[in-house]
């Protein structure tokens, strides 16, 4: 038998191929395979099943080789030899559900092919499935031969289908051409706002941030690439901001010929950087000639604020905010205020003063309330209502209010307004850690991952969080994601300690004491009177096994931490070789 499966193995590798796919991970009895197109996916899967049969025929019963087939649609995350990701989570789920030579897929896989391919597709309704927070819409799919296109539909007894076909684009990200590499954060700000200005037209399908900008500073074969993503087009540009000055290089690329459809290029004021974008986007949808509805032609020239040196402000802000020290929460503050102080009504500035005051509270000791955080974020919530990371923001105030059950009902708005909010993902996290709700950190964890594919904080949280789930082989392997990223985190920016703070922490987990001790020491010359940083040292110690030495750092940090820090610290996997010394349970008993 085993050398039958063997056989069966190897023949799958022409189908996948022809397809485009490939076999990424062999796994016993089963194996993971992508492809850069549902649609090439599905035709592979069904073309696998039906072989299945026909190699079956002729077998006694009780020798038939019977595969399940899971499709998802998702983005996943590539590290070394291995890729995971709540995509390959959902694909193993459904692979599950299907019967023995059948094939389940989600909602989202039915709906790209349901009207390219002459398939039958079976309502199996929502399902609720292990390590997926919401229900799944699940259909498998009939394997049945289709009728031949020769023959009528009338014939066949098949309603006519409207075909809804899509063009399909990636918007890579912009390379920054200034003189500075600080003006990193503009570029990137210009690419991000295209792709969402292009996600409003219903008649395009734009591949999201977190998959494009994983191609962020590599050279790349546009064709190739546009062969690995499954798009027929591909946007690639460039930014040089000089002053008061922009110039945006532009250009549409036909993803299989490589060959340009249009060009231009935009050498104008800063003040004029919207209509740039706007113009950009629309004249994409001219090309490929697709029509834009009214209220999407709305929708693309409102801008998030009129005034371009506020937005310039918010930028810089928002990757301030990211790095987290006390030193860059306090600029990006700034940042932050600046831009309201430009634009009264730019509301993403306002959600951005939020989580910076409350960050700065709950580590740092910043003598602010909950209700005066509150008040800001309703600010932002008057002018934009419907505006995710003004909601996060919200439930991150109530958090740290303790109002649990609010904060709770504010993060799940956040992320049914938009899932693919990184504050929402990374914050609820936070909050969950400190409700013990260990298995639903570990999924925000890991979709902020997605989300950030260069975020090397969600990585160790979660392998923190596995730890305390009792996972220690997964918590080691994000451990040593997460200082993969740092370490590249730091090549980019050598002057940040937040890398090197967390890198100890899991370096110390992993068992690598020299390394731990180096990275800390760095992030201590660097940022000294950090609390935080203070924090990250007492974990480390923690886990070298320096009592004495994690105690007394723990002491400090705590005199500066507001209640929820204090309740992370009672989660915290990385302080559990101190959790039993009588000093640490009565620190905990004198901060309250």
């Amino acid at each position: 038998m085993k050398n039958e499966l063997s056989a069966h193995f190897a023949s799958f590798d022409p189908t996948v191929a022809k397809h485009g796919g490939r076999i990424f991970k062999v796994m016993g009895d089963g194996f993971m395979v992508e492809f850069g197109s549902v649609l090439n996916a599905a035709r592979a899967a069904v073309e696998i099943q039906r072989g299945m049969s026909e190699r079956n025929a002729g077998v006694p019963e009780d020798r038939h080789i019977k595969f399940r087939i899971g499709i998802n649609l998702g983005d996943i995350i590539v590290e070394g030899d291995d890729f995971y990701g709540d995509g390959v989570n959902m694909a193993a789920r459904l692979e599950a559900l299907a019967r023995p030579g059948g094939i389940a897929c989600s909602a989202a896989v039915r709906n790209q092919v349901v009207n390219k391919l002459e398939l039958e597709f079976i309502d199996q309704g929502e399902k609720t499935v292990k390590n997926i927070a919401q229900p799944v819409h699940v259909y498998f799919i009939n394997i049945a031969e289709a009728v031949p296109s020769s023959v009528p539909q009338a014939e066949a007894g098949a309603q006519p289908r409207a075909r809804t076909d899509r063009p399909s684009v990636a918007i890579l990200p912009f390379f920054n051409m200034s003189n500075d590499p600080e003006q990193e954060f503009f570029s990137d700000g210009i690419t991000e706002d295209i792709i969402t200005d292009l996600s409003k037209v219903s008649g395009l399908f734009v591949l999201g941030r977190n998959t494009v900008f994983a191609h962020k500073g590599k050279a790349v074969d546009l064709e190739a690439i546009a062969k690995q993503l499954g798009v027929s087009y591909v946007v690639e540009g460039s930014v040089r901001k000089a002053g008061n000055r922009v110039r945006i290089n532009a250009q549409l690329i036909e993803g299989t010929t490589g060959g340009h459809l249009w060009a231009d290029r935009y050498d104008h004021d800063l003040t004029d950087i919207f209509a740039v974008q706007d113009e950009i986007t629309k004249t994409i949808v001219e090309q490929l000639k697709v029509k834009l509805l009214p209220e999407e032609k709305k929708a693309i020239e409102q801008a998030p604020t009129d005034n371009v040196e506020a937005y310039t402000h918010y930028l810089r802000g928002r990757q301030l905010l990211h790095t987290m020290t006390k030193s860059s929460l306090t600029l990006a503050r700034r940042m932050f205020v600046r831009a309201v102080e430009l634009d009264p009504r730019f509301a993403r500035a306002y959600a951005g003063i939020a989580n910076c005051d409350s960050r700065l509270y709950a580590g740092h000791g910043l003598a602010i309330s909950a209700d005066e955080i509150l008040a800001t974020t309703g600010k932002a919530l008057a002018i934009e209502p419907d505006l995710a990371e003004a909601h996060a923001a919200r439930a991150y105030a109530l958090k740290i209010g303790s109002r649990q059950a609010e904060a709770a009902a504010a993060f799940e708005r956040a992320l049914a307004l938009d899932p693919n909010c990184y504050e929402a993902n990374q914050l609820y996290a936070e909050f969950c850690v400190t409700k013990s709700d260990f298995e639903r950190a570990a999924q925000l964890y890991l979709r902020a991952m997605e989300i950030q594919p260069d975020d090397y904080q969600a990585p160790m949280f979660l392998s923190s969080v596995l730890q305390s789930l009792g996972r220690p082989e997964e918590s080691a392997r994000y451990a040593r994601i997460g200082v993969k990223r740092a370490e590249e985190a730091l090549r980019l920016h050598p002057e940040d300690s937040k890398p090197a703070q967390n890198g100890a922490v899991a370096l110390a987990f992993l068992g690598e004491r020299e390394r731990a001790t180096e990275w800390l020491a760095r992030a201590l010359t660097i940022d000294p009177d950090d609390n935080m940083a203070r924090y990250n040292a007492a974990c480390t110690y923690s886990l070298l096994g320096e009592i004495d030495r994690s105690l007394d750092l723990l002491e400090i940090c705590l005199q500066q931490f507001g209640s929820d820090m204090k309740l992370w610290v009672k989660n915290d996997s990385h302080l559990d070789p101190i959790r039993n010394h009588p000093r640490y349970q009565k620190l905990l008993e004198l901060a309250g």
